[in-house]
């Protein structure tokens, strides 16, 4: 098994996160990993882009490619877009459907969702809303995670056992939310 994953957002959405829960499920499982240094800005509010890369074979470099990324998980539908071009023709885009506008010139929103719909494998998860649902806004990035999770290559045994990992010094609420949350998504079914 081969993923080249790209995980966007804004600074302060938990990309950090999502990219520790998955490579703790590829060491778990003896996988290779290599993963960039979080490019853009890390403050609140910045753009934010880390590639994955994990594979059952060595891997050479940390970058991913144009065209070559197999998904693209994105916790802000604007930034999702701006990474299109490393998306591989069969690849999955994950968004949440919720915007960050932190600029003036923010784009039409009704745009944006129009770009993400013409990739044929694409999910648009509402996040944000389902966060509020269950009264916790800070788990959006494992709701969208668990949207990702059937595209990622691993069991969602082994997705669950590296959140329980990955929040276990938090105490066990921590590691409750973020697994309910990861349910949501795993369970959401895009219309």
């Amino acid at each position: 098994m081969k993923k080249d994953i790209i995980l966007a957002g804004v600074g302060g959405q938990g990309i950090i996160s999502l990219a520790a829960i998955i490579g703790l499920a590829a060491l778990n499982k003896g996988m290779y990993l290599k993963q960039s240094e979080v490019h853009g800005m890390s403050q609140r509010g910045g753009d934010v882009m880390s590639n994955l890369r994990i594979s059952d074979n060595p891997i050479y470099s940390d970058l991913i490619p144009c065209g070559q990324a197999d998904l693209i998980i994105s916790l802000e539908p604007m930034e999702s877009l701006r990474y299109l071009p490393y998306l591989n023709p069969h690849g999955w885009l994950i968004a949440n459907k919720a915007p960050y506008v932190n600029i003036p010139n923010y784009p039409n929103l009704d745009d944006i969702y129009k770009e993400i719909t013409r990739i044929e494998k694409h999910v648009l998860i509402p996040a944000d809303e389902l966060a509020k649902e269950i009264g916790n806004e800070k788990v959006v990035n494992m709701i969208v995670l668990g949207a990702s999770a059937p595209h990622l290559g691993f069991g969602k045994e082994e997705m669950l056992d590296a959140i329980r990992q990955m929040f276990k010094n938090k105490g066990e609420d921590v590691v409750n939310q973020n697994i309910q949350a990861f349910e949501i998504g795993y369970n959401f079914k895009q219309n």
